[in-house]
């Protein structure tokens, strides 16, 4: 509807400014307006596709969420001030027990931000233009990452150079303690991004960390390469682990026994090996010719 108004409105205007010698300022002006308000509507997509939780929305969720709780903590008898998220599942799972293989479709009492998946705000402005310089790429938030990524391995690679120039470069520099973390996954990072991003794209983001993380002096970046790298389950410091054995050829190895149910099973692993796992005496795909089993 906007459109023939527009049209109508502009032959309307265009007719009386033929009539008269001389445009009047308020008829350019009006003719400017629409003009520049039909062009806003057109570029404004946020108009035509609205988020699909807006800010207000899940603020709202979230009262509810603690007047819930709150509840629930009195009717449960509990403290409401001291009332965590495992206080909630168990008083859920005792008020509506449900015999449901599917976990998703039991009765649950999470926080909104669980919930409501994280989305993207309005990238540009009222005048259509997008706010990021990367907004063009389709993917801001992982070139923008990369970019930031190599801006700090060029950092690092100035620092190095200054030290060689005064004679202090050491290659034996203390390295970043990475313990027992990993780099973060292919779905990690794009919860991360809020971005959708391919395995080319994941493989050189762990490329490119990769090669930051070899350098020497890679400790400068320390606390940038900790935010994407996940901290694994601890190991239990109690356990003794048997120390290498040798066979007649000098080739170190070691062995373990595991029990499952009634199944045992014995397992050698070799030195400088050549990869192949076998099993009495089989390759593992022909002895477990089901891929569940593997």
């Amino acid at each position: 509807m906007a459109s023939p108004c527009v049209r109508v409105v502009g032959s309307v205007l265009g007719k009386c400014a033929n009539c008269s010698a001389i445009k009047s300022p308020v008829t350019l002006q009006l003719c400017r307006q629409v003009c520049m308000s039909s062009a806003l509507h057109r570029k404004n997509p946020a108009a035509a596709r609205p988020e699909k939780f807006t800010a207000e929305f899940v603020q709202k969720q979230i009262e509810e969420f603690e007047v819930g709780k709150r509840h629930l903590a009195n009717m449960m008898g509990e403290d409401p001030e001291n009332f965590s998220q495992e206080d909630i599942d168990r008083s859920i799972a005792y008020l509506f027990p449900s015999g449901l293989f599917e976990k998703k479709a039991r009765p649950l009492m999470k926080h909104p931000d669980e919930i409501f998946p994280k989305q993207r705000a309005v990238q540009w402005g009222a005048d259509g233009r997008p706010f990021h310089f990367l907004f063009y790429t389709g993917k801001q938030s992982y070139y923008f990452l990369m970019h930031e990524l190599y801006g700090k391995l060029l950092n690092v690679e100035k620092h190095q150079d200054r030290l060689r120039a005064k004679g202090l470069f050491s290659s034996d520099a203390s390295p970043i303690s990475l313990g027992l973390s990993r780099w973060f996954t292919k779905e990690e990072l794009e919860v991360s991004l809020v971005e959708t991003i391919s395995t080319d794209d994941y493989t050189h983001f762990v490329q490119l960390m990769e090669r930051l993380l070899s350098m020497p002096y890679c400790s400068l970046e320390q606390q940038f390469i900790q935010q994407y790298r996940r901290q694994l389950e601890a190991q239990s410091m109690h356990q003794m682990v048997p120390p290498l054995q040798r066979d007649e050829k000098g080739v170190a190895y070691s062995s373990a026994e595991g029990l499952r149910k009634t199944s045992r099973s014995s397992v050698v692993l070799h030195d400088c090996g050549s990869g192949r796992v076998t099993v009495n005496g089989q390759a593992c795909h022909h002895y477990f010719s089901v891929l569940q089993d593997r």
